[in-house]
């Protein structure tokens, strides 16, 4: 996750006292060190548990292909306590819980207030179609961290994308009865072409509603997202949507309001972020540089994890065709620990192996490579180059400029020219 709100607050600090906050060290688990140290020396990773993969709706881009029936042999009550043993032991911070729809699952708030009750950072992602007012008072009494709710546009795109009517009326129903009862709420939004229209009048429902937080996902090619990826927003969409979050970010953290933007599965948006503050806010670039190599860019496989409804365990939510293990027969701490796994040798690597651009890109310490996924989906090579990237050449330092007027332009100029010389050519 990109937190753009923590970086846009760090700069208009910068901006009122004239000083810039100290990076903070970066951690990675490096192959070849066993499960003990790293419990001792380091957290484990935030922990994505998709509970259950029944859903009451069949999302165009759901990685977990849901559906409106039982699953077999999921994990039980109590095989799911035990495995949240193990991952206190190994000092794993935060839980989301997920699904499928996870309200579907009877024993969800005996799971949910175990966690609190053990100490996690306890997170539910939900459709919201579920939650009525009983449901929003029994989530707001398990105390909750945050509950996210996915919204992919106003009522008529909704509606197509969870392929049921009415569904945008009940998500937004629940968004209002959470925030009623002090919940911390967040709207999810995966951006594709066939919603990207809908992009702006999110952000404006976002603030008339109050919502706490804003999670930008980019469309990642797993599950019924990988069927649609045809389908994904143009790079110069992602872009113009980018500025648009990154400048209500900004004038959010100048005004001091307490609203919190973030992105997800596209690492290229660091590398992104630090062009728009050049072109801002130049005194600050070297320093948010150094911010943005702490953070490091994607931590698949390293600082994120996910557990799926029959206990394998993959590198994260968009890697369910691979799996590294299952909690059934080891516990989570050993398989998250284990580089003999060619997948997860490669990820935890530091430098990991990329190729093509991605190994020649002037952002790799940011970026750390982008999402594998997609360049796995695409080329059956989870190293090679990621093509989700939106950056250009230039951009990345992988060619150089060639016209001194070309170079005055905005990078989303420059990209849009190259492309149409392109189409002439």
């Amino acid at each position: 996750m990109f937190r753009i709100s923590q970086y846009m607050r760090e700069i208009a600090e910068a901006e009122r006292t004239g000083q810039y906050p100290a990076p903070a060290p970066r951690v990675r688990q490096q192959p070849g060190k066993d499960a003990g140290a790293a419990t001792s020396q380091r957290p484990g990773p935030v922990v994505i548990w998709n509970l259950i993969r029944r859903c009451n709706l069949t999302c165009k881009h759901c990685y977990a292909l849901s559906a409106d029936h039982e699953y077999a042999g999921e994990l039980s009550r109590d095989e799911v306590f035990t495995v949240m043993d193990d991952l206190k032991t190994y000092r794993v911070p935060v839980l989301i819980l997920s699904g499928g729809e996870p309200l579907m699952r009877p024993d969800v708030f005996d799971i949910a207030n175990r966690s609190r009750a053990m100490g996690f950072y306890t997170g539910l992602s939900t459709n919201g179609t579920l939650i009525d007012a009983p449901m929003a008072d029994r989530i707001a009494a398990t105390g909750f961290n945050y509950v996210g709710i996915s919204l992919d546009g106003l009522r008529e795109t909704h509606d197509k994308f969870r392929r049921q009517g009415g569904a945008f009326d009940r998500s937004l129903t629940a968004v209002r009865l959470l925030h009623q009862r002090g919940v911390k709420v967040g709207l999810r939004f995966t951006m594709t072409a066939m919603n990207a229209h809908d992009f702006p009048a999110l952000l404006d429902l976002m603030r008339s509603e109050q919502v706490d937080k804003f999670y930008f996902s980019h469309l990642n090619y797993a599950g019924r997202g990988n069927i649609h990826r045809g389908q994904d927003a143009q790079h110069l969409a992602t872009r113009d949507a980018l500025d648009l979050l990154f400048e209500r970010a900004w004038l959010a953290a100048r005004d001091g309001l307490d609203e919190e933007y973030v992105t997800g599965n596209n690492d290229a948006d660091g590398p992104y972020l630090l062009q728009w503050v050049q072109a801002r806010f130049p005194r600050w670039a070297d320093a948010l540089r150094e911010r943005l190599v702490a953070w490091g860019g994607n931590s698949s496989g390293v600082n994120v994890a996910n557990i799926d409804n029959l206990g394998h365990v993959h590198p994260d939510t968009m890697w369910w065709h691979h799996t590294i293990g299952d909690v059934r027969q080891r516990p989570f701490s050993q398989i998250w620990s284990d580089t003999s796994e060619p997948l997860m040798a490669g990820l935890k690597a530091d430098p990991r192996p990329v190729e093509g651009r991605c190994a020649s890109c002037q952002h790799f310490a940011i970026c750390g490579g982008n999402t594998r996924t997609r360049a796995q989906q695409l080329t059956g090579n989870p190293w090679a180059e990621d093509p989700g990237c939106y950056l250009s050449d230039e951009e990345i330092g992988a060619v150089a400029g060639s016209d001194a007027d070309r170079l005055a332009l905005t990078p989303f100029r420059k990209v849009h020219i190259l492309r149409q010389e392109a189409s002439h050519v």
